[in-house]
């Protein structure tokens, strides 16, 4: 499959990866390995995507939970490929990418 990640998810992965590497030098690059491993295997066959909840799950959202990090790829997928429309924090602001996928 292929994989696109929106602007916003981009904005929200490069603030995160700063907020880190100031916190612990180094640690925003491996934040950057982590979701690069992550929309690897987003492109593979059969991704481990877990259905969201509620409203998100009606309009098709699914996650990929990122390993180490309290981050999750919000994804949406059409025909071939999935779009990586938020990089989620785990607990702030949740489901504030809502309207990202509205109909």
């Amino acid at each position: 499959m292929k994989v696109k990640v929106s602007t916003e998810a981009t904005e929200e992965l490069i603030e995160a990866v700063a907020w880190y590497e100031l916190e612990v030098p180094g640690l925003g690059g491996q934040l950057i390995d982590t979701f690069e491993q992550a929309t690897t295997r987003l492109s593979k066959p059969n991704p481990p995507l877990i259905p969201m909840v509620g409203e998100a799950s009606k309009l098709g959202a699914k996650r990929l939970i990122l390993q180490r990090f309290p981050f999750s790829l919000v994804t949406i997928v059409d025909n071939q490929t999935i779009t990586v429309v938020a990089f989620a924090h785990h607990s702030r602001k949740p489901g504030y990418w809502h309207e990202r996928i509205a109909p």
